[in-house]
């Protein structure tokens, strides 16, 4: 992605507008240093995949998940070893 000063942002506006209504985002930098993203608001951004589900089918969870090893636990947390 193209990166450009303030200074060629302020005095190229109009061109670098057109370009990011055609999908050329570019970067404006300020000393260097990346300030804002300019791109056209139609632009799809991509997010991140949810991968809800995916292991549907594949695993099971036992009846007694919530218990299992209580009895273990609860001797450790009671210093009965």
């Amino acid at each position: 992605m193209r990166t450009v000063n303030i200074h060629e942002a302020k005095t190229q506006l109009s061109r670098l507008v057109e370009e990011a209504a055609k999908g050329e985002s570019f970067i404006i930098a300020k000393a260097g240093k990346p300030m804002v993203k300019v791109t056209a608001l139609g632009a799809l951004e991509k997010k991140a995949v949810r991968r809800l589900g995916f292991l549907k089918g594949k695993i099971s969870v036992p009846e007694d998940f919530d218990t299992m090893g209580a009895e273990e636990i609860e001797r450790m947390f009671a210093g009965d070893e």
